[in-house]
């Protein structure tokens, strides 16, 4: 696309009329036939939330509050990607208008969030100038970004970037480990699940105390996660060496990886279905005897259940003859776990959570690749996304079409398919999240005037 293409757009393309036409999706695909600025500008003039997104990058430090800190919101450093991939980093707004009015000048086709810095990021040249290295970050949340990419050695559906509904149970996987594990071993509460718009998912802890954590705090926890510890010439991903499992990963085996491994992904993957396959489980035991008595049931030309999926009946076998008495003593019912947790378990980009000025994406973005916006997911009903029907730009405006352009943007969102994602994110996370800072925010306030009062009683 030429730049007076990207620039003047299509011709039935009326940014400011009552025309916003959008092209068909080609079939089976669903990516958009063309994708350019002006279909971009038209969503961030009518749909793009930014008072939400504003109010959460706040902290409610946007009110008038005694406690609030005003240069809160302006020391956050947001990051965009433009057409023909120019990257302009540490951009910073003071308000929501001017937020608003930066992104539908430039009309990024990404947007990333860094933390909170010490000083206004915009700013940070003349500080340096200055002598004083004060520049540093000082609160960013709690991130985690998960690739299916990650999971090409255990999937066999698709590869690289490419996600179907036969994969992305491993998705449902890590938002219900990881999210489970937050909230009951770790004590946050404000955890904000989104689609990354093609390939993943994104995690956001916004609580106070996790965006306060140090490079050194967010690493232990990222390294509490951490199982899947091989790579893609190892035989063994995962070695669970201890007598028992940590009572974290039991209770991740139990009440998520096991089902969902043979009630979805041994089924839709054909985890077991052929000789190479198979193979790969296999060299994951490492008591050939073992081994070989699986190899030669599974070598034989007839099943003895024809009727049940060849899976199913294999996996069936491997289980008894792991978890049976006659090999009790040689310790392997252990590696029906690890199977299982190779096959299932969350696969982090660790560094992303290590440390604190690593740059996000930002929700309700829209996927240049795909056309799909980064819509909020619910983990107490994660099973139930869908990844191939998440709203497209092209969508949306075909969907703005039908009851024309109003210029009203509550309207506009009720009557598109965005509007259920907004909703959950203000209701379900933003709303709980504000009222927790501002008792926070008074609980402080208070406390420093007490503090004050003492220093000053005789």
């Amino acid at each position: 696309m030429t730049r007076e293409e990207c620039e003047n757009g299509p011709a039935d393309m009326l940014i400011d009329g009552n025309k916003a036409r959008a092209p068909r999706e080609k079939q089976g695909n669903s990516v958009p036939d063309k994708f350019n600025s002006n279909y971009l500008k038209f969503y961030y003039g009518k749909l793009f939330p930014f008072s939400d997104i504003f109010k959460w990058m706040s902290y409610g430090n946007d009110g008038k509050h005694p406690g609030c800190d005003q240069t809160y919101f302006g020391r956050r450093e947001f990051s965009f990607t433009l057409d023909n991939d120019i990257y302009l980093r540490f951009q910073s707004f003071t308000s929501a208008a001017e937020l608003e009015s930066s992104i539908q000048e430039k009309c990024p086709f990404k947007i990333d969030i860094g933390p909170v810095y010490s000083v206004d990021p915009a700013k940070r040249h003349a500080y340096a100038q200055s002598g004083d290295n004060v520049f540093t970050p000082v609160e960013r949340e709690l991130i985690f970004d998960i690739d299916m990419s990650d999971y090409d050695d255990v999937r066999y559906c698709c590869s690289g970037a490419d996600v179907c509904l036969e994969c992305w149970p491993l998705m449902t996987v890590a938002i219900k480990v990881i999210d489970t594990a937050l909230r009951d071993d770790f004590g946050f509460n404000h955890i904000l699940w989104v689609y990354s718009g093609r390939r993943g998912v994104h995690c956001w802890v916004c609580d106070r105390k996790a965006r306060r954590l140090s490079n050194e705090q967010r690493a232990s926890i990222a390294d509490y996660f951490r199982v899947y510890k091989g790579n893609e010439n190892s035989d063994k991903k995962v070695s669970l060496t201890s007598p028992a499992l940590h009572p974290f990963l039991a209770r991740s085996y139990t009440e998520v990886l096991e089902g969902i491994f043979e009630e979805k992904l041994l089924l839709s993957q054909n985890i077991l279905a052929t000789e190479e396959r198979y193979e790969k489980i296999l060299d994951m035991i490492p008591d050939e005897s073992v081994t070989a008595e699986l190899r030669g049931k599974w070598q034989e030309k007839r099943q003895s259940s024809i009727s049940n999926d060849i899976n199913v009946v294999r996996w069936e076998q491997l289980k008894q003859l792991l978890q049976s008495g006659k090999h009790k003593g040689k310790g392997l019912r252990r590696y029906v776990e690890e199977i299982v947790f190779s096959f299932t378990y969350p696969r982090l980009d660790m560094e992303v959570s290590k440390h604190m000025n690593h740059l996000l994406k930002a929700p309700f973005c829209v996927h240049p690749k795909t056309g799909r916006v980064c819509v909020p997911i619910d983990p107490n009903s994660c099973e139930e996304f869908d990844p191939t029907a998440v709203p497209t730009l092209s969508m949306l405006l075909e969907e703005l079409n039908q009851g024309g352009v109003r210029g009203d943007v509550g309207d506009d969102l009720d009557r598109t398919s965005l509007g259920k994602s907004i909703r959950y994110f203000r209701s379900s996370f933003l709303q709980p999240l504000l009222k927790s800072c501002k008792e926070e925010m008074e609980s402080s306030y208070n406390a420093k005037l007490q503090q004050m009062k003492n220093s000053l009683s005789w």
